[in-house]
């Protein structure tokens, strides 16, 4: 039986410059760093001699549940990884992170002014669960993807967000 989720995480080119990225930007909260070059990391990953850099965060005023972070940014020191090139929502093993807002276009409207580039400005969803909502795509400094979203007025409530 799985239990729950605990965390999602992905790798990043330079890991400074993703932390600043990801407070500054997005608002997480840094709530740990760890190095790890040890043993069981190298068996984990299944790279001999692999020193890792991480950083977790977690959503301001978002109660842990059973981790204390929500999102994992990992750098390899040793040895760096290859850019997998194109990171477009169809190729291959993309995946994305969405963020439930409610504040949509403010954020957009921030988010351009500190030069994020957006796949697309905030869209109407017109069909399925979020009916009603907002959504947009945007990019971090490693071009990986992330989304917007505000559910309509209705699921917010519903979901106990004012």
């Amino acid at each position: 039986m799985i239990a729950d989720v605990l965390h999602f995480s992905w790798t990043v080119s330079d890991l400074e410059q993703s932390i600043d990225w990801y407070t500054r930007v997005l608002g997480l909260e840094l709530v740990h760093r760890q190095r790890q070059e040890n043993e069981y990391t190298q068996v984990l990953v299944g790279i001999p001699g692999a020193v890792l850099e991480i950083a977790q965060f977690a959503v301001p005023g978002v109660p842990p549940t059973r981790s204390t972070h929500m999102l994992e940014l990992v750098e390899y020191i040793t040895p760096r990884g290859r850019d997998l090139g194109d990171l477009a929502p169809n190729s291959v093993g993309c995946a994305h992170l969405a963020l439930m807002v409610t504040d949509i276009y403010e954020r957009y409207r921030r988010m351009v002014e500190q030069g994020v580039v957006f796949r697309n400005p905030p869209v109407e969803i017109t069909a399925g669960a979020n009916m009603g909502g907002f959504a947009c795509y945007f990019y971090d400094p490693d071009g990986l993807t992330l989304e917007l979203l505000q559910p309509s007025v209705e699921r917010l409530r519903s979901l106990g967000v004012e």
